[in-house]
């Protein structure tokens, strides 16, 4: 039998090999539940949660980290997942939320498509009212940053 922390670090080089990273991971004893929360810089779909549980079963399969039978509930960030800043030039052209510490004329959240980033700027095209606006925003006035849903 191994400790729970070993088996954790065995989960994350598995998936590691196949593009994903543990966000989080988790074993509640009270409710007898393995749950791991699983990101990648692409979309993941339902068909990616089942070869990520696959691959997760399997590996438990064989490193036992209790005797006590347990549910395994692997998930994945959502929809609007937050984003790593130091990763936000990846979701160049998705539709995003960001948060900013030093205001854009006076808002300190802008939701639009992400037209541009380098290491100082970061350039996102956003409605407001019937007009497009592109605003150029200094990377460093960005707090923290979200995938969104365009409506």
């Amino acid at each position: 039998m191994e400790t729970i922390d070993v088996v954790e670090k065995g989960i994350k080089e598995e998936l590691s090999q196949i593009g994903y990273e543990v966000y989080s991971f988790k074993y509640l004893p009270k409710v007898k539940t393995l749950e791991i929360v699983v990101d990648r810089d692409s979309d993941i779909n339902l068909d990616d949660i089942t070869e990520v549980s696959n691959k997760i079963s399997a590996y438990l399969d064989e490193h036992d980290f209790t005797d006590s039978p347990y549910t395994l509930d692997v998930s994945s960030l959502g929809v609007e997942k937050p984003i790593k800043l130091e990763k936000l030039d990846n979701y160049v052209g998705k539709f995003i939320n960001i948060h900013l510490s030093n205001p854009y004329k006076g808002e300190n959240t802008l939701e639009g498509t992400l037209e541009n980033c380098d290491e100082n700027m970061v350039i996102i095209s956003f409605k407001n009212k019937t007009r497009t606006i592109k605003a150029e925003i200094n990377r460093k006035d960005i707090d923290r940053a979200r995938l969104a849903i365009k409506f």
